[in-house]
């Protein structure tokens, strides 16, 4: 009786949280829609399916918690023990790293914070903006943390060994852990798509509102139209460039098929009009060059109006967009536009940013097969050792990651190489942890002899 009881309650609570799924859907996918669609307009040469998937993929996120329940559900009353003892220090963890994060940036903020009219809804908009963000950077450490305790205290109580010797496997009992990690990682992948690289890319700007400076969207940026001999020089784009707002102090400098200097075009501002696709230059001067002679200058009073030129805002703006703060629709859609104008953008920092934003989520699997392992003991000294040995490999992963992230962005390793090697050298060396602690060969002493012993 009391199991069916519990059965029912599951079910309850899978369908509770499908209904909240719904809602949300309901509610959110729209707003993302009207987003796309505006994104698509300013951005004509985006890269569609890309940009069509994020409705899709925001809608997988709202019916999330749903699917865990439901896995929950399917499991024996083993996995679902162990996934409780898991998920409760989980949510705990995850809970205290947010709070102490959020104290911590805070701090630093909280001066630019207090010039903004309504500090307490700007603090509340730029938190809620980053929130995807601050998930996807304390998901992985609050993993460990949690696995480290669960699996930890299941040890010391002798559980994990009373589970042995029912027959069950340490596969089959970390099997609730690794499903876990691949949850997250899924969840991280989601958010990695677009929001979160793009809630990082905003916390300036706000801050930038709330002290009353003027959004700009991007700054000193080159441009190079190829078929034209035309290079673009713009001081900043404002925040609403997209909607007719004009470009600050740009330059426009043509060559001649020879690379020879032909003329450059000096403005305060450039407005761009969509319906005739024709630029404005205003407060301009124009300078003539000829090969022999002194340049000839002129500085109409006029704006000056040039049809027929190809380049847009969107084009424009585009090698001005930092890598780190693009999701994969924009990624792609910039790799597509100008990846082979290699004159003035590299493209490196944006393909190896384009794999980072898949390889990242898989380092909370990479956590668990890590830690899983070195949180499992059988002696009778405790699990310090393997827990002091777990968080020394992930500190080492992260940081792994960030070097193979930066020389990828410099061009010292392919793109492929640097975002993937951390992941795929972590997660061997976690298969082979698993592999020692199921053969019943010691890991901690193994590898502390590795180490220089003290003189």
């Amino acid at each position: 009786m009391s199991e069916s009881r519990s059965k029912i309650l599951r079910h309850l609570l899978t369908l509770g949280l499908a209904l909240l799924g719904a809602a949300l859907c309901l509610w959110l996918t729209p707003i993302e829609n009207h987003n796309v669609q505006n994104h698509l307009a300013g951005f004509p040469d985006s890269h569609l399916p890309t940009h069509a998937l994020r409705p899709t993929v925001l809608a997988a996120l709202c019916f999330f918690p749903a699917l865990c329940t439901l896995i929950y559900s399917l499991g024996c009353r083993l996995d679902r023990y162990i996934a409780r003892q898991f998920a409760s220090i989980f949510a705990i963890c995850l809970a205290a790293l947010i709070l102490v994060w959020l104290l911590i940036d805070l701090s630093g903020v909280i001066s630019d914070l207090r010039e903004s009219p309504n500090t307490l809804a700007t603090a509340a908009k730029f938190y809620a903006i980053r929130s995807p963000a601050i998930l996807l950077l304390l998901t992985p450490y609050s993993l460990l943390l949690a696995l480290l305790y669960s699996l930890g205290k299941l040890s010391t109580d002798r559980e994990i060994i009373a589970m042995l010797q029912s027959g069950r496997g340490l596969i089959r009992i970390s099997r609730p852990i690794l499903i876990a990690g691949l949850l997250a990682s899924l969840f991280c992948l989601a958010l990695n798509y677009q929001w979160a690289p793009i809630a990082e890319g905003r916390k300036d700007a706000i801050l930038d509102e709330a002290r009353g400076i003027p959004i700009t969207e991007a700054t000193d940026v080159l441009f190079h139209q190829s078929d034209a001999n035309r290079l673009w020089m713009i001081g900043s784009f404002p925040e609403n460039y997209q909607k007719g707002q004009p470009l600050q102090n740009v330059q426009v400098t043509s060559s001649n098929p020879d690379n020879s200097l032909r003329s450059r075009l000096s403005a305060k501002t450039a407005t761009w009009n969509p319906s005739n696709r024709s630029w404005t230059f205003t407060n301009a001067e124009i300078g003539r060059y000829q090969l022999g002679k002194p340049p000839i200058f002129e500085t109409p009073e006029a704006p000056i109006i040039r049809n027929g030129w190809k380049e847009t805002p969107s084009q424009l703006i585009r090698p001005g967009l930092p890598a780190a703060y693009l999701g994969l629709p924009d990624l792609t859609s910039w790799l597509l536009a100008n990846q082979a104008n290699g004159l003035t953008i590299d493209p490196a920092p944006y393909l190896t940013q384009w794999h980072y934003r898949w390889a990242l989520p898989l380092a909370c699997l990479v956590t668990v097969l890590l830690g899983a392992p070195l949180a499992v003991h059988f002696n009778r000294r405790g699990p310090g050792g393997g827990i002091f040995l777990a968080v020394v490999l992930s500190a080492l992963m992260m940081l792994t990651s960030n070097i193979a992230l930066s020389l990828g962005e410099s061009g010292i390793l392919p793109p492929t190489l640097s975002a993937w090697l951390p992941n795929l050298l972590f997660a061997l060396l976690g298969i082979y942890l698993f592999h020692r602690r199921l053969s019943g060969r010691p890991i901690y002493q193994t590898l502390k002899r590795l180490l220089p012993s003290p003189s």
